[in-house]
Order: C-alpha cells, then sequence, then structure tokens
C-alpha cells in the first residue's frame, strides 16, 4: 500500500505504512520513492511532515531480509546499498521544509530517516532510539555518518553510531537527536506549525539556504563517503566476522537460530 499523503492547509502529511513496524526494505524504500514523485507532483510548493503509525516511527532495516542479502553476494550487496543510498539522500535534499513526526520508536536505519529531515519533533513517552550497526554487524555507510554528523554535530554522531547506545525521549533531545518533545496527542499539529514557519512566498530562498548549508556535507559525501562505501562497505557487510555478529544478533532477537 503506498503512503498516504493528507494535506493540512498547505503542509502535506506523509505517512509511512509499508508495514507496521515501518521495517525498511525494498518495499520501504519503493513507498518512500513513489511518495516524494507524488508531492514533487503533485505538491510542489508544500513543507513536508513524515510520520508513521502507532507505537513506531521506524524500527530500521528489516533484518529478515536484509541479513540473508548480507549472507549472499558481496556485489549483490553493493547493487542494494546504491538503492538504499538514494532514499536518504532524497529525504535529505529535499528543497522544502522537512519535519519528523516521530511517534514511536525509531532505530538504525529508522532513526536515520528521521535525522535526515530538517526538523524532528518527538511524541512523549516511552519510545527509545539508537543506531545499532556496529554491534549487530553492520559497519555504518559513511554517507550516513556524514549525515549524521550534519544533523547532530560530530560529537553526539560519534557517540550514537560507534557503540550503539539506546536512548530515552528525555536523554534523545538532550543530545539534539530530536529537537522537540510534545504530548503525544499534540505531535502532528507541532509538526504541521513547524513546517509552517517558512512563509509560503519564501519557500524558495529557503531550498536556496538549504542546498547552501549542505554543500560542505555533500562535497564531503562525494570526495570522501562515496569512494569509501563503494570500495569497502559491501565487504565489511558480508565478512565472516561480520555474519558472526548477524547471526548471533538474529538468534538473541528472535530466540532461534538463522536458516542461511
Amino acid at each position: 500500500m503506498s503512503w498516504t499523503i493528507e494535506r493540512r492547509g498547505r503542509v502535506a502529511v506523509v505517512t509511512m505504512n509499508t508495514n507496521p513496524v515501518n521495517a525498511q526494505n525494498r518495499a520501504f524504500f519503493a513507498d518512500l520513492h513513489d511518495a516524494f514523485d507524488r508531492l514533487e507532483r503533485d505538491h510542489p510548493q508544500s513543507p513536508v511532515v513524515l510520520t508513521g503509525t502507532g507505537t513506531r516511527f521506524s524500527a530500521g532495516l528489516d533484518l529478515a531480509e536484509h541479513f540473508r542479502l548480507f549472507a549472499g553476494d558481496e556485489a549483490a550487496v553493493a547493487s542494494w546499498f546504491q538503492d538504499y543510498r538514494a532514499t536518504n539522500i532524497r529525504l535529505f535534499t529535499y528543497p522544502r521544509p522537512t519535519v519528523a513526526a516521530v511517534n514511536g520508536h525509531a532505530f538504525a536505519g529508522g532513526l536515520i530517516t528521521a535525522a535526515v529531515c530538517d526538523r524532528t519533533v518527538a511524541a512523549a513517552g516511552e519510545a527509545r532510539f539508537g543506531i545499532n550497526e556496529v554491534n549487530i554487524g553492520i559497519p555504518m555507510p559513511a554517507v550516513y555518518l556524514r549525515m549524521l554528523a550534519y544533523a547532530w554535530g560530530q560529537p553526539v554522531a560519534s557517540r550514537t553510531c560507534l557503540q550503539g547506545e539506546i536512548f530515552s525521549v528525555h536523554e534523545a533531545h538532550e543530545m539534539g537527536i530530536l529537537h522537540e518533545v510534545v504530548p503525544a496527542e499534540e505531535l502532528l499539529d507541532r509538526a504541521v506549525a513547524l513546517a509552517e514557519l517558512t512563509p509560503e512566498d519564501c519557500i524558495d530562498n529557503y531550498a536556496y539556504t538549504k542546498q547552501a548549508l549542505q554543500a560542505p556535507t555533500l562535497r564531503d559525501i562525494a570526495d570522501l563517503s562515496d569512494p569509501l562505501d563503494r570500495k569497502e562497505l559491501a565487504a565489511g557487510m558480508t565478512s565472516e566476522p561480520s555474519r558472526r555478529a548477524h547471526r548471533r544478533y538474529w538468534e538473541q532477537l528472535k530466540g532461534r537460530p538463522a536458516d542461511w
């Protein structure tokens, strides 16, 4: 099912609904591109609010799909990563105001999706946040490290990505991972209000300024991150030590041995 797009005044509210926890797989990637195709076609001047459903914003990579992929051919992983990279780059560089209305848990790739929006506002409650790739045998792509450093600053990006700590809403807000925390019933209203801060006749000025702010990060990605990811990332994801970590985490998570 395609993601829903609902107008709230001049703001387009996009609700991710690929699966119950918005685990990120090829269907999720296709839904993201479809939604942004529709935004560009039908709502080209609209600020965007991105949110999830239930108690999950996004659970990150669909491990059932991706651990099996990482157990296979290195070339296939390299090809897959180019598709994955394109999703978050598209969101990061979208020329309109983007606000993540973080309705619940956001882990790994799901937290990256929130972070590459211009603003993040989260619902108060018991949600948890973390980037746990390294600890489960997935090297963090250099392209995402550069985008997270842009969003959070290098010290927070380093702390968050290197050791896989899990943070509460309060801790994530104190660190700057979340810009605001509001009662759950106020989440969408506040996200829409943030998206509307830029006057309608200043949207193009916003786009220019956003592009200028991101230019050094995008240059770093082109000069360093992309070559590093192309040369080494797939090998790291498919190495035998990484595969051992994948199997160990899968068994801890599911209570049964991996079947790949």
